[in-house]
């Protein structure tokens, strides 16, 4: 039995990166990995009303084929995203109601607080609110996300504790990063007795393809595991843990993760050794820590492929092939119809929204010395 009083499994289906065909999401592939998820007894599915097409592909792979007491549907609220009103944030709810047909969410999220983001909240009376749509009914718990420092977190916990509970990235790699904090930020959330759902375990998908110095050190400890497990499992060993996200994008990542949440019981003590020594391995590698989540490019007033600029940067670090670099930054950004790195204007829009603290504006500059020149 979880936390809140739902039976709640330690998996939980995170559909911010479904599979896609010829550039929209792919509803029958979502459909398999829906049927794999629930057959295997996890319930648990996380949207958003910013993760573009998720809400309506959720629709059609689970709501319309499932009772809707079979599973929990989380989604969020991004008032900081384009508005200008209270109205315009709280029309967000009733898109997400209508995109989903669920009905009632079962966990509604204030999304993404933390920094120059928090205040839309404020602004908006949406603390209130979002307590009003659980009096009605159409929400059963109610909480946020979170991006920012300790500082910040307990501050929001003190002045608003209705919160039931909190979503925060955790991961092993950023569970010390100073830009992150990530094991800061889950001792705050267990100081005011909040459960966390747990996001970002894999980090973007970063930690599913670590490093070659770093997977080396999985390997020699148990060559079957595929090294995105580590990264979920590391996550799923923590008390006060409601669920664990992990964005699965294809059937063959589902069907990994089953493999071993499926009976998951916790961390060995030599399994906790050797995520240890990976985290230090991993401390060594200069990597950029962008996630993909594009949160900076849903502000961006130019249309710059940030992250698939970042991605083709941590190429080059990882591998050290130029050429094939450019051709990660052509491809990813140039071929997917955005604007390259040398078009900032500097407004720094992106850095207020980057739930990873990174300096864009600064590191845009060094793409374009080092992949554009």
């Amino acid at each position: 039995m979880g936390y809140l009083g739902e039976e709640i499994r330690k998996l939980g289906f995170g559909l911010m990166r479904l599979p896609q065909k010829d550039g929209v999401i792919d509803v029958e592939q979502v459909k398999e990995m829906v049927d794999l998820f629930m057959e295997a007894g996890f319930t648990y599915f996380d949207t958003a009303w910013a993760y573009a097409g998720s809400e309506d592909a959720i629709r059609q792979a689970l709501v319309e084929r499932y009772p809707r007491e079979r599973y929990q549907l989380a989604t969020k609220n991004a008032a900081w995203i384009n508005c200008k009103t209270k109205e315009e944030a709280y029309a967000q709810f009733d898109t997400s109601l209508k995109q989903t047909g669920a009905g009632y969410f079962d966990f509604y999220l204030l999304h993404n607080l933390g920094e120059g983001r928090s205040h839309y909240f404020d602004d908006f009376d949406m603390w209130d609110w979002v307590l009003e749509k659980k009096k009605a009914g159409l929400v059963k718990h109610v909480g946020f996300s979170f991006h920012s420092t300790p500082e910040e977190l307990e501050a929001i916990l003190q002045a608003h504790p209705e919160m039931e509970f909190v979503q925060l990235q955790i991961n092993y790699a950023d569970w010390e990063n100073p830009a992150v904090q990530s094991g800061r930020c889950y001792e705050v959330a267990r100081k005011y007795g909040k459960p966390v759902v747990i996001m970002e375990p894999v980090k973007g998908g970063m930690l599913a393809t670590p490093p070659p110095s770093v997977e080396k050190i999985m390997k020699e400890a148990e060559p079957d595991s595929s090294t995105a497990s580590w990264a979920v499992r590391f996550a799923a060993d923590m008390e006060g843990v409601i669920t664990v996200l992990s964005g699965m994008s294809t059937v063959e990542q589902m069907r990994d993760n089953l493999s071993y949440m499926r009976s998951f019981t916790g961390l060995s003590k030599s399994q906790k050794e050797t995520l240890d020594k990976a985290r230090e391995e991993l401390k060594k590698i200069p990597l950029i820590p962008c996630t993909s989540c594009n949160y900076c490019a849903k502000v961006c007033p130019v249309g710059i492929g940030i992250s698939g600029s970042f991605t083709a940067m941590n190429y080059l670090t990882l591998y050290s092939d130029i050429v094939r670099a450019k051709q990660q930054e052509g491809w990813l950004v140039g071929k997917h119809g955005q604007k390259s790195a040398d078009a900032c204007i500097k407004c720094g829009k992106c850095e207020e929204a980057c739930p990873q603290h990174i300096r864009i504006r600064d590191t845009l500059e060094k793409v374009k010395d080092v992949l554009l020149a």
